[in-house]
């Protein structure tokens, strides 16, 4: 299988009829975004990345939203994609900005495997891959505790649970991004709490066609009591 069988077209004219702009990008990131897509089909079919199977809907579902949301993300030095899973967004993140130094947090060895071999045959040098949980990850005295400028997040937990794994890596004034669905003012409000505990503040909403992004910035720093252990945080959500 392969990433890009469209009847003798690319995928770019494909997203192109979409409303994305291929020459935004250069053709190197062109190709890296070509490789990663048949990358992550192939291994598909070995273990779950994704439930993704069709390319085209690939290129729709996963590449093209990442980039819409990589045109939403503000300069940055450092970016951590939390429960990176396959890569979404934060490998299409890593290709479209080079200049920032992109984190994938990814529990699963499989998949953080998957990732760090991918982002080898990518030559992508400025990204790294941290095979941990974030309650470990981000715990206290931790390397990667608030050292981040923007946590970016998709399809990971809802926002009760994400808020307490996400927000110990960013510094004080980092944002996390959450990508999230047609629910997501409902878990904003099942969210109220622990936004306050966490010292997180809504700062803007972007609609997409599929998706509702949250940004979310840090007021505070983190409490050395969050996370919580391994597994609490989605048991009890704040």
């Amino acid at each position: 299988m392969t990433g890009t069988p469209f009847n003798n077209t690319s995928p770019w004219e494909h997203l192109e009829k979409l409303g994305f702009d291929a020459n935004s990008l250069s053709s190197n990131q062109r190709e890296q975004l070509e490789l990663y897509v048949k990358l992550l089909l192939e291994a598909n079919q070995s273990f779950n990345l994704t439930a993704v199977r069709n390319p085209e809907e690939a290129w729709r579902k996963h590449i093209l939203e990442s980039l819409q949301l990589a045109e939403l993300v503000p300069t940055c030095e450092r970016l951590i994609d939390v429960g990176s899973g396959g890569g979404l967004p934060g490998m299409v993140l890593a290709i479209t900005k080079p200049g920032v130094a992109v984190t994938l947090l990814e529990a699963t060895a499989k998949k953080a495997n998957f990732l760090m071999q991918t982002a080898q045959a990518l030559g992508l040098r400025n990204l790294r891959v941290e095979c941990q949980r974030a309650e470990l990850a981000g715990a206290p005295g931790a390397a990667l505790r608030e050292t981040f400028d923007i946590a970016t997040a998709r399809a990971v937990a809802p926002l009760p649970v994400l808020v307490e794994l996400a927000a110990p890596f960013l510094k004080v004034g980092g944002s996390l991004i959450a990508v999230k669905g047609e629910k997501a003012n409902e878990e904003l409000l099942a969210a109220k709490r622990a936004l306050t505990l966490l010292g997180l503040e809504l700062t803007r909403t972007e609609a997409q066609p599929n998706a509702t992004v949250l940004f979310l910035r840090k007021q505070m720093p983190t409490a050395n009591k969050y996370p919580r252990a391994p597994g609490e945080p989605k048991r009890r959500p704040l």
